[in-house]
This record gives structure tokens, sequence and C-alpha cells, in this order.
């Protein structure tokens, strides 16, 4: 399906949503590098948004790719977040200020942010999908496309409204397969339905596919040396339909491992298959918080409370996948520090529910981790 795209040259892409951080600031001299090395080794796609960051990717991305490299040498993917425009006149100047931001005449692929039941009618409204064809037509934007974060019918009725949408991405990894809330073997199947080829995020679930518990890491242990995330990763590749598949990597060290086994890329084997499977199994058993640490709960709806979600979960879940109990005390010394709010004073605005890509019960999750370490 990568062919319908020739430009793309291997179906791997850089994701800047989660850059190395040093010193509280993302660390440039590591992203240089990481870019660098990205570039030589023939991969060419790099996926970013105003929100990343803080506002910051964009802007990292000119310092470490984009004026430091041929326009030749790289595709560039930005997107139109809800939270950026309020009316039809706002959107060409937010679309000029990314193409400053990023140091670029043009994007290779421009889509709709994070497309759902909630904000679909405001895309609509201010005719954004129609912009963005004018932009292409302009030359300012070489293909149109949508992110999407809800159910399958929903994807359904906006490629039927959209059938001008050339590529969908979605979420989409083995845990979340038949997930009924994320729905990434159906949201596959609408796709294949309306002829569009899929960009894959989160394909290692925001590192928990990478970082596993004890028992589901022999299970891949035991078949060699690879990485969790090699499997995670190739999974997602062996569907023909994916054009492209990002990840967030933070660390050179990540992206090195990435591409020792997606530069050749090599299905799973029955074997390989088999142990996905098992891992599917081990997860599904321990009752995890599905959080794939994105932030949108925090940075692009910032809580009342100042309440740090994504680590809470992140500490929950450490403490029921290895009973640590450090996890108590980062949770008292760390996280409810420096006018960050306990667990237990979330008001229940649901604001962050409204935003959450995995769409979790964010207020009640909150009340676990309450009872757990209050």
């Amino acid at each position: 399906m990568a062919q319908v795209f020739p430009e793309i040259k291997i179906r791997f892409g850089f994701g800047a949503m989660r850059l190395p951080m040093k010193d509280g600031k993302i660390d440039t001299d590591q992203v240089n590098e990481m870019v660098d090395v990205f570039i030589e080794n023939g991969f060419n796609y790099f996926d970013t948004a105003h929100g990343y960051h803080d506002g910051l990717s964009e802007l990292t991305l000119r310092q470490c790719l984009t004026s430091r490299h041929t326009r030749d040498e790289y595709l560039l993917t930005n997107k139109l977040s809800q939270e950026y425009f309020k009316k039809e006149a706002d959107i060409r100047p937010f679309f000029e200020s990314q193409l400053a931001a990023c140091g670029v005449e043009y994007f290779d692929f421009y889509l709709m942010h994070a497309q759902d039941r909630n904000n679909y009618a405001h895309y609509q409204n201010c005719r954004a999908y129609e912009i963005a064809s004018e932009l292409k037509k302009e030359g300012k934007v070489r293909h149109v496309g949508i992110s999407f974060h809800d159910t399958s019918d929903i994807l359904d009725g906006i490629l039927t409204d959209h059938p001008e949408v050339e590529i969908v991405q979605i979420q989409f990894n083995y845990l979340d397969y038949d997930d009924h809330a994320i729905q990434s073997g159906k949201c596959l199947e609408v796709c294949a339905k309306h002829g569009k080829p899929v960009i894959v995020m989160e394909p290692v679930k925001g590192g928990s596919l990478a970082n596993l518990p004890a028992e589901a890491a022999k299970v891949f242990a035991d078949l060699g040396p690879m990485s969790p995330a090699s499997y995670a990763i190739r999974y997602v590749a062996g569907f023909e339909q994916v054009a492209m598949i990002l990840s967030g990597m933070s660390s050179l060290e990540q992206m090195k491992d990435n591409i020792s086994f997606m530069k050749d890329f090599q299905p799973l084997s029955e074997a390989e298959q088999q142990a996905v499977v098992k891992v599917k199994d081990i997860f599904k058993g321990m009752n995890l918080i599905p959080c794939t640490n994105c932030h949108y709960c925090i940075e692009e709806n910032h809580c009342p409370k100042d309440i740090l979600i994504p680590d809470m979960f992140a500490c929950l879940n450490a403490k029921k996948m290895f009973n640590d109990w450090n996890q108590r005390v980062f949770y008292r010394n760390v996280l409810t520090q420096d006018g960050h709010g306990k667990a237990s004073d979330c008001l229940k605005c649901g604001k962050c529910e409204k935003v959450c890509p995995q769409h979790l019960e964010i207020r009640n999750l909150l009340t676990r981790v309450a009872e757990t370490f209050e």
C-alpha cells in the first residue's frame, strides 16, 4: 500500500510528540543526531502538530530538521487542531503560522486532527475540509487526510462525507485491535471499505508494549534478542493497508533499535504471532489502565487542579505490574508536590475525559488512584 505515496521511502516515521528531554527542555542536540541518523538510513517521514510539547515541537523540527536538511530529504506532516481555530477565518492564518514555525513552504500531508463525534461538526461548520482542499490546489499541501480517535461508525460517516480524504491516521496495535473503545481492527476495515491507506499511531501504545511486565517480557525473550517494541511495530507493519507507522521516539537508542528491524522489514513468523497472542492474554488478565501518556488531558485542556493524570496512571500500573512500594513514595513526594493536586482533589468536571483519545473514565480511575495511594 506504500506505493500509493511513492515519495515515502520506508513505511516508518518519526513522530515528534515525545521528543527527548534534558533538564526540563527538549534535548535539541540529541534530536539533531536522531534526525541525521534517521535520514542517513533512508527514512524520510516526520510528523508533528502545533500542540505537541506545548507548541515547541514545530519549532524544534525547524531547528533540527528543516534548517539542516534540503526539502527533498524529508516529508513533513502537520495537523489542524480544533483548539486553534474558532471560526473559518482563523484557519488560513493558523496554517500560515504553522508553515513559518516549521520553516517550510508546504506540508506533504495535512491532517484534520483527532476527529471524533464531538469535534467533527466544528470542522464542518468552519469548512475546514474545503479549505484544506483549497490549500492543496494552491500547492501548500500535497495530501489531505485525517487523524481519528473514535468508533468505526463515526469514521465511516466522515469518510462518506469526505471522499477527498486521501489517508487516515488511526491508533493501531496488537493490544487495541479488538478493544471495544479504540476499535483498531474495525477502523482498519472501514478504511479498507473506502479504499484509504492508513497511517498508524501508537504502535507501541505509548511505550506500554515496549516496557512489558516480566511475564510478558519473557514470552518475547524466549524467542531471541529482539526488543519487545520490535514485535509490536512489525505486527502493525504486517498489514498491507498500512502505508506509514509512526513512532514517538524519545531517545537515539530507541531510534537505532527501530531502524534495525524496519530498514529491512520482515513480517512476524508464525511463532512470533503466537507469542503476540500470549502477551495480549497476559495484559488482559492484569486489568491495567490503557493510558498512552499522550498528555492531551493536561496539555490540551488543563486540569483545574493541575493533577498529573498520566503519571498517576503510570504509577498505579507500575505498582500492579511490579508490586513496587516505591510507587507510593513517588506519588507522595513527586506527583503531588509543587502545586500539583492529589487524585482525590479531582473536581469531577470531566474536561480531561472530553479530550482523551483512549476514552478513559478518568474521574473514576483517579478514584482508584486515591484509594491505592492516599
